[in-house]
């Protein structure tokens, strides 16, 4: 009778591992695992904590073993834990030091205590192996958009149900004016899946710009399969956002297939996004025509470009400019956003004006540099020279070539430019003096008194000075800010170098000083630059 009681108790074992492992949706051996360490537990209480015992349950019969392991050594220190070799030996003529002896404890009958206690264990650890598996099932998860339930609403933050688990969509991840409430059925994307102390946290969005892009491959067989691809986002939640598309094959219309039939593919993701109008870009290789598409509606008269700094400016007709920059700078702002780069925006006749006074202060110049009357720097202005030094050192053909000039007239303004540059030379070269900036520097290929004197200003006076500077410090350096570019001058501002030119320098300085050698001087070449002693740290410097 006492057999088959025991054969019951194992079968519920069993029974109850199974039925939590299914509840949970977890394994069953971590289930098992957590009543061996419950059991373990208890028994620690019963038979004293300074015994190392363990607790093992067979998975398959349900069978309970509860076991003392003792370690043989050579003279006992804790007899809780320890046995010696001659004792070990008795029980186990194979014994060695180092072994354990597992010596058999009779089952326990657990006490209401001890019970309560295990109940814990076991919650605890199926509760860590549930948010475990939760943890695992989301964080790959990352980037997909999800079905929801509504669960709850806390001071704006959204509690949404997955089934498995919970999420939360933070107010500011929510569109402007949307209302929800307990029990609505809800989309959104997962942005972020973070492990936490009160389990796996997972974030999701529907302001996210990748949100838009899964709306279109869900909506868009062509996005979906990778035909069409959606190569940048620019929204403003809840009121606009343009996309860029393009397609992998020639024969299909990418912006034609995101609009689909009578509008229908936009229109279902517009309703999603609760009216949020979208406008579909064509991209293009060549960022003046991408930028041109970004505008739109707006038509474009003019664009100039400045590659390096990512800088556009595009001239609009007078009547165009409002819709050009769109209401609160909307329009512009979103088009800088899709393309990358910063967008001024201004009419033909902002543009003549500012043109009208370029010419002015050129003409100035050369007024002034030169020692001639107003015609003649007229004429070189409107030729399309900018500097004296284009004058200084062009071919005297292309002075003498512009109407009513000869070839000596061209030599003159030559001379005279010469020599206006070698007067600033020289003021340049006693300024730099005066501000300490050693001789050596001027050996740098590319240096001149302006910069050097520049570079005084900025308190880098010797050639290991310049060889801690990053590309950066010289030229300055954009970034994005809230959507917007913003310059950060260098120590070269108001004189032209771009940035190779001064990474060169700055490569030309490190291999002076022995940092480097000169061929890891050379592009792409990898640099290992010294962290010992003081030239060492300056590097270190030159790398942050």
């Amino acid at each position: 009778m006492a057999e088959t009681a025991v054969s019951a108790n194992r079968l519920e074992l069993l029974q109850i591992a199974d039925a939590v492992a299914r509840e949970k949706s977890i394994d069953k051996s971590v289930v098992l695992q957590a009543m061996e360490d419950a059991i373990q537990r208890a028994a620690r209480s019963r038979y004293g904590s300074e015994n190392d015992i363990r607790a093992e349950i067979d998975p398959k019969s349900g069978e309970m073993r509860l076991q003392r392991l003792l370690e043989v050594v050579e003279s006992v220190e804790n007899e809780h834990t320890q046995i010696s070799l001659a004792e070990a030996s008795r029980k186990n003529p194979a014994a060695r030091v180092g072994d354990f002896i597992a010596e058999a404890l009779p089952p326990i009958d657990f006490g209401r205590i001890a019970a309560q206690n295990a109940k814990q264990v076991i919650v605890q650890k199926v509760r860590e192996a549930e948010r475990e598996k939760q943890y695992n099932e989301y964080k790959d998860r990352v980037g997909d958009i999800i079905h929801g339930v509504v669960k709850r609403v806390e001071y704006g933050n959204v509690i949404v149900d997955l089934g498995r688990g919970e999420a939360i969509l933070r107010r500011d991840e929510t569109l402007p004016r949307e209302t929800v409430r307990n029990g609505d059925r809800i989309r959104a994307y997962i942005y972020d899946v973070r492990r936490e102390q009160r389990g796996p946290q997972i974030f999701l969005s529907r302001t996210h710009p990748d949100f838009m892009a899964k709306l279109f491959a869900q909506e868009v067989p062509e996005v979906y399969d990778g035909i069409v691809e959606i190569v940048s986002v620019a929204r403003d939640p809840g009121s606009r956002a343009k996309i860029a598309v393009r397609s992998k094959d020639s024969s299909i219309d990418p912006v034609g297939a995101c609009v689909g039939m009578r509008g229908s593919r936009v229109q279902a993701v517009v309703n999603e996004l609760q009216g949020e109008k979208i406008d579909i870009i064509p991209w293009s290789p060549d960022a003046a025509t991408f930028i041109v598409n970004g505008l739109a509606p707006a038509e474009v008269t003019k664009v100039v470009l400045d590659e390096e700094a990512e800088r556009i400016e595009v001239v609009v007709p007078d009547d165009q400019l409002s819709l050009a920059i769109g209401r609160r700078g909307q329009n512009v702002r979103l088009a800088s956003q899709l393309t990358g780069w910063d967008i001024d925006i201004m009419t033909e006749a902002e543009e003549s004006e500012r043109r009208q006074k370029e010419f002015a202060e050129r003409t100035q110049i050369f007024m002034e540099a030169l020692d001639v009357d107003e015609m003649i720097a007229q004429l070189l202005a409107s030729e399309g020279f900018d500097s004296i030094e284009e004058v200084a050192y062009v071919a005297v053909e292309d002075i003498a070539e512009i109407e009513g000039f000869d070839e000596g007239t061209a030599e003159e303004l030559q001379m005279r430019a010469r020599e206006h540059l070698d007067k600033l030379s020289a003021e340049q070269n006693q300024r730099r003096v005066e501000l300490g900036v050693s001789d050596e520097l001027a050996e740098i290929e590319g240096m001149t008194p302006a910069m050097m004197v520049a570079l005084g200003e900025n308190e880098v006076k010797t050639v290991e000075d310049l060889a801690g500077c990053a590309t950066d410090d010289l030229v300055g350096w954009t970034e994005r800010q809230k959507g917007e570019t913003v310059k950060h001058d260098g120590y070269f501002k108001g004189i032209e170098v771009s940035g190779p030119e001064a990474e060169a320098m700055i490569m030309a300085a490190r291999v002076k000083v022995g940092w480097i050698t000169a061929e890891e001087a050379e592009p792409d070449a990898e640099v290992e630059e010294p962290v010992d002693g003081a030239d060492g740290d300056a590097a270190e410097e030159a790398k942050a």
